[in-house]
């Protein structure tokens, strides 16, 4: 005899099978102010498919069965193998076949912008499979430092037909690559890397040389080839390590132990060891630290664009779980105080989708300068990469843990994978410690103010909102005032950062977004200062906000 002791009411329905892209008004706003001539029906594909209930079950299967190491074969050769569920695979799949990885590198106007949007939307699906794919798309322009590898690498990094196979490059349709900078005793600080390249011989891929020593963190291992950095007799090198030599024989890169991670648990992370593994240099001996930079700075855009489709993802949990659930004789979603706080979530991701984004426009309009400001864009550019970087991942994971409390209990369960709210805040941290963590971004953005003319940079992006709120013009006029007198500080250099991404955003807002969002971000952020979300004014329509961020069908 069954026993019926309660009846399941009052419990949302899972989020899904929407378009991600087509209910993303702040996105689709923020191309429309960048890119009117883009062609959207790419990302309105990758939009349908990243909201597909087939794909959710791929991110939850992919993170529920993580990677696993096989060091030895049956018969104890090394194989340094990692093997992933399918599910990674398929998702590594789309990521390529939508072009997230080394492809803008190939095309014309706009398609780092469409990457971005792309990578976004993807990011609010499953972020973990997204690391190969960012070095992938970081790597690619640093290949030209060596026009042999360019030319035996280069079209399979731009190709959309992912290929899973453990073999060497000329048997594979595409190739991800990874990058290997950080060891035991230097962290950030490169320059103490012990690792050491030995000259071997030239051959048809230029100098070769032989490393050894270690990696601390090598992300992706699986990734075909990575650049890696290793001292020489001229200082740091930038080496391109493949997995497989051209003779077919692995290489000696030894895989020690794959990480046990907080969050970001469909990628393999792990440590190894170079066993005199050859490695061709890209670029001149004793100049690795730029290129590695110049790398750097493109997956830290990946950051700041990742954190925001995170940030995104949570929103859209948080209001679908609060627009069905019941208390106290109202839905959540129009309770007072619970209307304060996603109202002012909703202000946040806004604001780090318009952010983000104008970093990967200034990108796009370095790499392709015809009918733009090419100086201002440059400059631009490298203002950004560390100030959005820096505020849009440090406000992450304050952010997963607000939106994780609207959805109560259920937010912080697991349920073997099925529970996303808990994966978006394992995962948040990860972005503001990947690629430098807040202080080496403002120590960064401190470099930036001695080798550019950023105020004037700065003032001509903020001419186009002057007067439009009084806060704005005051924070504006104290952000550029202080950068003037910039003497190198680094105490308040975290402080700074803040206050030009925060500028930065408003002006993004009043430009791309609604009276009303501009209104009260203005008015939370540079009036006020709020340190805790919840804590929007009486005089905003809060239901005005909560409206424009639903994810619902247009």
């Amino acid at each position: 005899m069954t026993v019926v002791t309660h009846a399941v009411f009052n419990q949302s329905q899972p989020l899904g099978g929407l378009n991600l892209f087509d209910i993303n008004q702040p996105l689709r706003d923020a191309l429309a102010l960048h890119a009117p001539a883009l062609d959207t029906a790419g990302l309105q594909a990758l939009g349908a498919e990243a909201g597909s209930t087939l794909m959710q079950s791929h991110a939850r299967l992919a993170n529920t069965h993580v990677p696993a190491l096989h060091t030895h074969d049956l018969q104890g050769r090394r194989m340094d193998e990692v093997e992933f569920h399918p599910s990674y695979h398929a998702l590594m799949a789309r990521a390529l076949q939508h072009g997230l990885h080394g492809t803008p590198w190939s095309g014309g106007a706009l398609s780092h912008v469409q990457r971005a949007a792309g990578f976004m939307l993807f990011t609010e699906l499953e972020p973990s499979v997204l690391c190969p794919v960012s070095m992938s798309y970081a790597v690619a322009p640093a290949l030209r430092g060596n026009s042999a590898l360019q030319a035996a690498w280069g079209p399979k990094l731009a190709s959309r037909q992912y290929d899973p196979a453990f073999v060497p490059m000329p048997g594979k349709s595409a190739v991800t690559m990874g990058m290997g900078m950080t060891e035991k005793q230097g962290g950030s600080d490169v320059r103490a890397n012990t690792t050491r390249a030995e000259f071997d011989a030239a051959d048809a891929w230029g100098q070769r040389y032989r490393l050894t020593g270690h990696k601390w963190f090598f992300s992706a291992p699986m990734c075909d080839a990575s650049l890696v950095l290793a001292q020489t007799d001229a200082g740091l090198g930038c080496f391109f390590l493949p997995r497989w030599l051209p003779d077919g024989s692995l290489n000696a890169v030894h895989i020690q132990r794959l990480k046990h991670k907080l969050g970001n648990q469909a990628n393999a992370s792990s440590e190894v060891e170079f066993h005199a593994a050859a490695a061709w240099l890209v670029g001149e001996a004793g100049r690795g630290v730029p290129q590695i930079l110049a790398m750097g700075a493109l997956t830290r855009l990946d950051c700041a664009l990742g954190t925001a489709g995170l940030m995104r993802q949570a929103l859209s949990l948080a209001l679908h779980h609060t627009a069905q659930r019941q208390a106290f004789g109202k839905r959540l979603v129009d309770q007072p105080l619970m209307k304060n706080v996603l109202a002012d979530l909703a202000l946040e991701s806004e604001a780090a989708t318009a952010l983000a984004m104008r970093l990967a426009v200034a990108v796009d309009r370095t790499e392709h300068a015809a009918g733009h400001d090419l100086a201002h864009e440059q400059v631009l550019r490298r203002l950004l990469t560390p100030v959005a970087k820096f505020w849009i991942c440090k406000r992450g994971s304050h952010f997963a843990q607000e939106a994780m409390e609207c959805l109560g209990g259920n937010g912080y369960v697991e349920a073997d994978g099925a529970g996303v709210m808990a994966r978006i805040y394992r995962e948040m941290p990860l972005n503001s410690i990947w690629e430098g963590a807040a202080n080496i971004m403002a120590l960064d953005l401190m470099r930036v103010l001695r080798g550019a003319d950023v105020a004037a940079a700065l003032a001509k992006e903020l001419a186009p909102c002057r007067g439009a709120h009084l806060s704005l013009d005051r924070a504006g006029s104290s952000v550029l005032h202080r950068i003037e007198q910039a003497d190198g500080a680094e105490a308040q250099a975290r402080a700074l950062a803040r206050d030009v991404a925060l500028v930065l955003q408003a002006c993004l807002l009043h430009q791309q977004s609604t009276p009303a969002v501009f209104a009260a971000f203005c008015d939370s952020r540079l009036a006020g200062a709020a340190d805790i979300f919840g804590l929007l004014g009486a005089g905003h329509d809060l239901d005005v906000l909560i409206q424009r961020a639903m994810p619902w069908g247009p």
